[in-house]
C-alpha cells in the first residue's frame, strides 16, 4: 500500500468490499450537516470531533469502516481507534469509495 492510500484510504477496494460484506460497521465521521447531504446506505454518523467520546458504540464490533469526505479525517479517526485498542479498523477513504463498495 503506497503513502497515499494509508493516508487517505484504499485505492483497492477488494479487501474493503469484503470487510463490508462481513457486515462491518459503517462510520461516517463527517459533520451532521454533510452526512445529511448523502452518505453510505446503513452508515452511522459519529462525527470526528465527537469519537473520543462514542467509543463504546465500536465495542464488540469484527471490523470497522471509517469514512468522510477525503479520506483525511477517516486517516485520523483510524488513528484514534487504533490507539484506543480498536485493531479491525479500515480508512474506507471517501464516502463515495465506501459506497461503491457497497454496492459492488
Amino acid at each position: 500500500m503506497g503513502i497515499l492510500s494509508a493516508l487517505f484510504g484504499f485505492a483497492n477496494n477488494s479487501k474493503l468490499t469484503e470487510v463490508i460484506k462481513e457486515d462491518a460497521f459503517l462510520v461516517d465521521v463527517r459533520t451532521p450537516a454533510e452526512f445529511a447531504s448523502g452518505s453510505v446506505k446503513g452508515a452511522t454518523n459519529i462525527p470526528l470531533d465527537k469519537l473520543p467520546s462514542q467509543l463504546a458504540k465500536f465495542k464488540n464490533k469484527s471490523n470497522i469502516v471509517v469514512f468522510c469526505r477525503s479520506g483525511a479525517r477517516s486517516g485520523q479517526a483510524k488513528s484514534i481507534l487504533e490507539q484506543n485498542g480498536f485493531k479491525n479498523v479500515i480508512n474506507g477513504g471517501t464516502w463515495q469509495n465506501v459506497n461503491n463498495a457497497v454496492n459492488n
